[in-house]
This record gives C-alpha cells, sequence and structure tokens, in this order.
C-alpha cells in the first residue's frame, strides 16, 4: 500500500505504543504489539506467491493483523464475508482470481471449495496474534490483471448472485479514513465496539483504520459473541449488553439494527451510557427512527455511501446535523445532482470493477437524491426502483417500505404500483398468531397516517416465506430483490380488487 496510511499507524505506534489498540475476545495488543505484527506478518506474507489473499476470518485482532500487515507487503487484500452463500464465494474467488485464502474456519472452506470445484493445492497452518490460521493455496484459478493501484477488491451485494468486485485504490481507502475521522471527531480516548462484519468496508475503514488513526482502540469480538449471526440474524439484547459492557463511545450500525436497538431499550433494556457517536449506514433510515433514537439519548448519524466510493460519501456530524438528511458531502468529495436527479459522485471512488471497463470521473450512484440549500443530502430512493402509478405519481418503494417496517407487527415488506391505481405490498409479519392480521392492519393504517395518498398502501398479502438470500429475495446486505418477489407474487397482486 502507498504509505500514506500504513506510515500514519505506524507513526501511532511508535506515538503509544503501550496504549491498547485491539482487543479481541482472548488477547490484546497494544500499539507496539501492532506495529509489530505489521512488519513480521508482513514479512510471512510476501512468501507467499499469490498477490491476491482472500481474507476469511471471523471479527478479531487476527483479521485486522492480516488485512493491515497484507495492505503492507503489497498484496491485494479482498474480504470474504461469511453471509455470502457458497457460490458468491467462488464466483468472487474466480472474479478476483484469488489464488490463496487465509481463514480461521478452514473446514467450512474446504467444504466450499471442493463443493464448487475449485482445487486446493496445499495448506499450511500458523499461530498469529494468539490465533489459528489456515493458509489455502488454490490450483486451478488463473491469476487475474486486476487495474493497476488496487490494493483491496471489496465485492458489494448486487440484485444478482453474482456480486461485483470493487477495485479501491491506497488513495481512496486513505481520503475517506481521514474525512471520517475529522466527520466523527476521532479522539484517542474512543472505545469503537465493532458490530458488523469487517468484511463490510465500512466498518473497516470507520471501525478500524479511523480508530487506529486517532490512536484509540478496537473492540474487535467475534460475531456470534455481539449477538449477530449470518446476514439477518439478531440477538438485541447481546448486542446493546456488548456495547455496555465494553462501554463503547462509537459504534455503526445498520438501519435494522437501529431499530433493534431502539425497540429493546424502549422495551426496558438498559442503554449503552457512554456513546457519543454512532454512525448509521447500509440503507436509508426512516426520520421516525430517528427521532426514536434521539429521544432516547442515542447519538445516531446517518451517512450515506456506496462501496464504489469507497464506503462513506455524506456524514452528519455533531456540529453539522440534520435528521432526514443524509448529511453533507465528506472533504474529499465532488458531489453534483443530474438532470434526472441521480447522485453523482467524484473523489475516492473506484479505479473500476474485476473487469477493468473504465469509470467516468463523476460515478453514478443510481441513487436519486437533492441537496438543500444548506448543502445537506436527501435521499429519495433507487433510480431503477421508483415506480409509476396509473395516476402519473413517482413513488420510491423504499420510502413507504421504511415506514411499514418501523411497526413491531411487520418485519420485512415489498411495496409494488406500476401502473396501477393503488399500491400494494407483499408483507411478512412478525409471528403466526390469530392477533397478526389486525395488528399488520394497524400497523398499515399508522404509515398511511404519514404518507401522501398517493404513496400509501390499500391492499396487502402475507409473504409465504421470508424474503432471504437463501430463496435469491434479499441481497446478502439486505437489499430486497424486488424482481424475484414480484415473479413469485405477481398473480396474487393482479388478483387483488
Amino acid at each position: 500500500m502507498q504509505p500514506s496510511l500504513i506510515t500514519a499507524l505506524m507513526r501511532q505506534c511508535e506515538k503509544q505504543p503501550d496504549a491498547p489498540a485491539l482487543i479481541g475476545e482472548q488477547h490484546i495488543l497494544s500499539y507496539q504489539d501492532l506495529g509489530d505484527a505489521i512488519e513480521q506478518i508482513g514479512a510471512l506474507l510476501r512468501t507467499i506467491p499469490a498477490r491476491t489473499l482472500g481474507l476469511a476470518v471471523d471479527n478479531s485482532p487476527l483479521w485486522v493483523v492480516l488485512d493491515l500487515a497484507g495492505l503492507a507487503s503489497g498484496k491485494v487484500i479482498i474480504p470474504l464475508p461469511f453471509f455470502f452463500s457458497d457460490e458468491q464465494i467462488a464466483h468472487s474467488v474466480r472474479d478476483a482470481g484469488i489464488t490463496c485464502i487465509l481463514t480461521d474456519q478452514p473446514d467450512q472452506y474446504q467444504k466450499i471449495l471442493a463443493d464448487c470445484g475449485i482445487e486446493v493445492d496445499t495448506s499450511f497452518t500458523h499461530i498469529i496474534s494468539g490465533q489459528e490460521l489456515t493458509e489455502i493455496r488454490l490450483g486451478n484459478i488463473p491469476v487475474k490483471a486486476l487495474p493497476a493501484g488496487t490494493v483491496k477488491v471489496t465485492y458489494a451485494s448486487g440484485t444478482t448472485g453474482h456480486p461485483k468486485g470493487v477495485c479501491l485504490s491506497a488513495e481512496a481507502l486513505y481520503q475517506v479514513a481521514s474525512s471520517l475521522l475529522t466527520a466523527t471527531r476521532g479522539q484517542p480516548a474512543d472505545r469503537h465496539v465493532s458490530l458488523l462484519p469487517l468484511s463490510t468496508l465500512l466498518e473497516n475503514l470507520a471501525g478500524v483504520y479511523v480508530p487506529l488513526l486517532t490512536g484509540a482502540s478496537c473492540h474487535l469480538l467475534p460475531q456470534a459473541t455481539v449477538g449477530l449471526s449470518g446476514s439477518s440474524g439478531l440477538n438485541a439484547q447481546k448486542m446493546l449488553d456488548t456495547l455496555i459492557s465494553y462501554q463503547a463511545t462509537t459504534t455503526i450500525l445498520t438501519p435494522q439494527l437501529l431499530h433493534a436497538a431502539v425497540a429493546a431499550v424502549e422495551a426496558g433494556h438498559a442503554q449503552p451510557a457512554q456513546l457519543r457517536f454512532v454512525a448509521i449506514g447500509g440503507a436509508s433510515v426512516s426520520e421516525r427512527l430517528l427521532q426514536r433514537a434521539q429521544a432516547l439519548g442515542i447519538p445516531v448519524f446517518e451517512g450515506y455511501g456506496l462501496s464504489e466510493c469507497a464506503s462513506a460519501v455524506t456524514f452528519n456530524t455533531e456540529s453539522d446535523r440534520l435528521i432526514g438528511s443524509v448529511g453533507k458531502p465528506l472533504p474529499h468529495v465532488r458531489l453534483k445532482i443530474a438532470g434526472d436527479g441521480e447522485i453523482l459522485v467524484a473523489g475516492a471512488t473506484l479505479l473500476s470493477y474485476t473487469d477493468g471497463e473504465p469509470v467516468p470521473e463523476f460515478w453514478p450512484t443510481g441513487d436519486i437524491g437533492h441537496l438543500d440549500h444548506d448543502g445537506f443530502l436527501h435521499l429519495g430512493g433507487r433510480k431503477k426502483n421508483i415506480f409509476i402509478t396509473s395516476y402519473g405519481r413517482k413513488v420510491s418503494p423504499e420510502w413507504v417500505e421504511r415506514e411499514l417496517t418501523l411497526h413491531p407487527a411487520i418485519a420485512q415488506a415489498a411495496v409494488f404500483g406500476e401502473a396501477r391505481p393503488w399500491n400494494v405490498a407483499v408483507i411478512v409479519p412478525r409471528g403466526n398468531s390469530p392477533e397478526v392480521v389486525a395488528a399488520v392492519n394497524q400497523a398499515i393504517a399508522d404509515a398511511n397516517h404519514v404518507l401522501p395518498d398517493y404513496a400509501q398502501v390499500k391492499c396487502w398479502l402475507p409473504a409465504l416465506t421470508p424474503f432471504l438470500p437463501q430463496n435469491g429475495q434479499l441481497t446478502a446486505n439486505g437489499r430486497l430483490k424486488r424482481e424475484a418477489i414480484w415473479a413469485q407474487y405477481q398473480t396474487a397482486i393482479e388478483q387483488l380488487k
């Protein structure tokens, strides 16, 4: 990696050698330990013939040591999320030309590779930062010529089973980390607790690089320990207990995690009192949910970004905040709105996808939005998802779905209304008791009360199963696959009167 990020981190290691840097479930690494590990493991990684290294490790200090040592030694690091399907993992391996995988779960990966026809050439076991790590060298994966300057490839979950590999440069990663450090007012006394997988780019940057750049501590616990499992499993009480026991001052939540945390605190669970900055990202958030969090004293700050822009583009901050917006552009960002309302972003954008196709200076995000007179960005939804009713009104389904899923009776909702006089929702209720229908009807009435008439839901039908990655109706990062849902429920929707 270019010296900027690694050099800055190594300076922190020299500046405060005895301060805790990485705190795991079993081991603590001081800044001196971290600096030594980056050099020692970097030397080990340089002995691996492969330039592209897949990183399949649970949240822990080991993940961070491998990530930083890999970047420092000139390797291309490719995080492989455990919530990916076997097919998505195999696609990522072939698409990026991963010829070596580093994992703390070798049995799982040996099976995945065998089932997908990927040959294992040889494997080695190492003990790093007190954890056992398996190095799996692959035998039948051709080397891929990635764009010049690529140091990390992140796989963004799209609407298909084959996520796209986003190639990012050292400069882009450092620019975004530096901007986030400014936006969050990072300080050495911070204790960041990672709840999201470190394979998530925002957690990687804001949950690791930012605290380390300022001399703070990163608390890195296995996903099961913090209450998360897979792409959607959640134990809200365990999540809150983790934040409380480690006295977290900062953390990152998705809207779903925030909703669960707010509901638990409203129901009487103790609140993490030390929190000063809770970043909300991954998807747009209902303004009502943010207001509920604010009323509880939870310091939530919504942002906006995407993998193609190295995660973060805008953020609300302690000094510049407007609930209902996703904040102002970060210092490195240039942002403009196209004639059709699409958000275009320049600054720290991708080099290209793994296919090497050139990209424009201003990246077309696919999101609709507008800047208000104070410079705050407001989202309108995904450009391709907007439908037009038979009365000619444009509706962003995400907007309606956010309001519906705020109600505890509704776990998931998919809204349709293209060329129809009224909108219909396919709903996954919470529970299956006789009272559920009445509860869903009340939830829809509550949502309709705050929606304009053209966006209101007039009819609904229960989903046969939850929307899941396993049935092809949800991406790995929680976005609805609308075409797949429509294909299953089209006949039933068209029969509604």
